[in-house]
């Protein structure tokens, strides 16, 4: 029979929380719950480690596609302005031939 305590999540982000935010010091902590300071630390360490993941995004499918969509406009948008750009180049070397051939040179 294994004589470990299983601390759930909350239980372990309590603990950390009472150190930084409390004052708390460790080896009251551990003393506390009855836990090795090194296993303090390590949850502390995977806290800060991890903690971005609680402030990342969810997936939003409404928001995905406004976005999808915004890049679709954007990117149609640039294609025409391309294609203006191109015509006018097309119109100036038309000219420029023109005047070539119009001033005698070939």
């Amino acid at each position: 029979m294994s004589s470990r305590r299983k601390l759930t999540p909350e239980t372990k982000i309590s603990i950390v929380r009472e150190h930084l935010v409390d004052g708390v010091p460790i080896s009251d902590l551990c003393d506390k719950h009855k836990i090795h300071p090194t296993q303090y630390y390590a949850w502390q360490k995977q806290l800060f480690e991890n903690g971005a993941t609680c402030f990342t995004r969810k997936a939003n499918s409404a928001n995905e596609k406004r976005q999808d969509d915004a890049r679709q406009k954007q990117i149609e948008q640039l294609q025409a302005k391309i294609q203006s750009k191109n015509e006018v180049v097309a119109e100036l070397l038309e000219e420029h031939v023109k005047l070539k051939k119009a001033s005698g040179a070939s």
